[in-house]
């Protein structure tokens, strides 16, 4: 395949109404993106030589574009976009790099930026020596940021009051250009080794795993500096005295990043629409949180310059490999350290050594692991290292507080939880508020038993109000709702989905197929689910939508009463056809044995 990538010319204009067409097809494929592009904006970029045009076989392929703001302050590199017939080509690469060499030779003073949702983008733009950023660092145009609006998450932007989306800001300032390498003769030279001073970043939840790391780090004279990812498992007082805690024992410093937004547009939302309870019985509370940490903490380090990403997790869990496989797909240049895996201690010795610096953390304070997000907690001690144990009431977090039986209505529209009781709400203030309602309950609470990414069997207690009985609606409203095959393929696709997210394999390109599949199925998941909520428990009571099968087949029949669609004599026929392959079958069988 010959590939050829230049600076568009008047000619190329011709072109503008089909990239444009192809703009709003991929955004509409990725739920995210700018989707409108008028067709005479970009031929005024191509006449102006500020666009450059792929072509495959001298057919167009591809397309990016620049735009100056603020006096030439900043260049936007934009409009990204590859043909489908010409993906994994590496062609994005290409035009990217292509584009980025027209802005440095058209506006070498300028800053040059993009904001993407992609992976594969942040990772050719860091190549090219772009760093994340805060939007407060980009552009602050009007004229940019109301080309927004065409974006399916606009309304996250303007609730953000745009200090944050669902995009991630990447910025190359040719004043400050930061080398990873110092020459062409080292480029695919890494350093692998760790010095007195080098800075590291230490994903920091405050609990006594981490806070173990984070001392001994400090004492092997790192420069260490912490960093939570908040998926909905924190308030804002926990998360100011988690801060406490890492500054205390010696963090160079302390970021709290919030990632409930995307967490929740990219993954539970999926889990909602796949009906996912790993075995059966556990909503993958905290498996699903862990990439969407681990990929924002690459994106911190990368940011900071940190030389190395320390974790705390032990050398028998999943997370380890969660944390270990994103490190090493979006920041592979970075070393990856995990003392208490590394360094085989228990929680005991964990606990003493700290001691021993100065840090004190009580036996009952750290004897069970406790691990929360929006989607649920999962519990770890004594109990679950062993099976015949159950685990003991007082060490849920959350407690019985009412007896008395509460009445649920949960409202879906294309698959999607939109209001609870009556009272609209975006899905993330909904699951809050369904937690604080049901969890007064005890309801949510198991013990879940599964085979991990390593080949042996783990055990753990959960509570997870909020998401069991969301699933359960949700799953209620599409048997009424979707066909029988739809049903059947969308319970196969949707166990892949679950195992592929719980043993790592987020990233893999299949996911985002399975994706969509299950998207499309919820065109029709519009209606209410009434439950009604007893402490341990909740019963579904029924539901109501316009798209109900059962409310429509009742114009044909109703189950085990009246048909009113065929005769007696129709069945029979039925019957004697359906029955068919099974008498050839038997009469087969009957004939061997006389």
């Amino acid at each position: 395949m010959k590939i050829k990538v230049r600076v568009s010319h008047e000619k190329d204009t011709k072109y503008a109404s089909l990239i444009c067409k192809k703009i709003k097809e991929s955004a509409k494929i990725r739920g995210t993106g700018i989707a409108k592009k008028d067709p005479e904006y970009i031929k005024l970029k191509m006449i102006h030589g500020n666009a450059v045009v792929a072509f495959c076989d001298e057919k167009l392929a591809g397309f990016g574009y620049l735009e100056t703001f603020q006096n030439e302050e900043f260049v936007v590199n934009s409009g990204l976009i590859v043909f489908p017939e010409f993906r994994k080509q590496g062609l994005a690469k290409i035009i990217k790099i292509e584009i980025f060499k027209l802005s440095k030779k058209k506006f070498p003073k300028s800053k040059i930026f993009s904001i993407t949702t992609s992976n594969t983008v942040i990772k050719i733009n860091t190549e090219l020596g772009f760093k994340p950023v805060s939007f407060s660092e980009l552009t602050q145009s009007e004229k940019f940021w109301k080309g927004c609006k065409s974006c399916a998450n606009f309304d996250v932007l303007t609730r953000n009051k745009r200090k944050m989306c669902l995009c991630t800001g990447l910025l190359y300032n040719p004043n400050v250009i930061v080398n990873k390498y110092k020459n062409e003769k080292n480029k695919n030279k890494v350093n692998h080794y760790l010095s007195s001073g080098d800075k590291i970043v230490l994903a920091y939840s405050g609990g006594l795993d981490t806070s173990y790391c984070l001392k001994y780090l400090i004492q092997k004279k790192y420069e260490v500096h912490t960093v939570i990812i908040n998926t909905g498992g924190f308030r804002k007082n926990e998360l100011k005295k988690i801060e406490e805690r890492a500054i205390s024992i010696g963090a160079q410093s302390h970021k709290t990043i919030d990632a409930i937004e995307e967490y929740y547009q990219n993954c539970i939302k999926y889990l909602i629409f796949g009906n996912i309870l790993k075995n059966n019985t556990y909503p993958l509370s905290v498996s699903s949180e862990r990439i969407f940490q681990a990929i924002k903490i690459a994106q911190y380090a990368t940011f900071i310059q940190a030389k190395a990403i320390a974790h705390g997790s032990t050398g028998a869990g999943n997370d380890q490999i969660r944390f270990d496989i994103a490190f090493q797909i979006i920041c592979p240049e970075k070393i990856t350290l995990s003392p208490i895996r590394d360094r085989k201690v228990s929680r005991e010795e964990e606990i003493e050594y700290l001691k021993t610096q100065g840090v004190s953390i009580s036996w009952n304070q750290a004897k069970y692991s406790i691990n929360k997000g929006i989607w649920g907690t999962s519990i770890g001690g004594k109990e679950t290292l062993i099976s015949s144990n159950d685990f003991p009431e007082d060490a849920y977090p959350t407690k019985l507080r009412r007896k008395k039986s509460e009445t649920l209505e949960l409202e879906f529209e294309k698959g999607e939880l939109v209001s609870v009781n009556k009272q609209k709400e975006k899905a993330i203030e909904n699951i809050i508020k369904i937690e604080k309602i049901a969890s007064k309950f005890a309801i949510g609470r198991g013990i879940h038993i599964g085979d991990t990414i390593l080949g042996i069997k783990g055990r753990v207690a959960f509570e997870a109000s909020a998401a069991i009985i969301i699933i359960k609606a949700h799953h209620l409203l599409e048997k009424h709702i979707l066909t029988k095959w739809q049903l059947y393929w969308k319970e196969q696709l949707s166990n892949w989905y679950g195992m592929l997210l719980h043993e790592a394999q987020y990233l893999d390109p299949v996911m985002r197929d399975i994706e969509k599949f299950l998207k499309s199925t919820q065109e029709r998941l519009t209606g209410t689910v009434d439950i009604i909520l007893y402490p341990y428990r909740f019963h579904l009571a029924g539901i109501k939508s316009k798209f109900d099968l059962m409310k429509s087949s009742s114009k044909m029949a109703q189950y085990g009463e009246m048909n009113y669609a065929w005769t007696a004599e129709d069945v029979k026929g039925f019957t004697k056809i359906l029955s068919n392959q099974m008498k050839m079958y038997h009469n087969l069988n009957k004939n061997k044995e006389e």
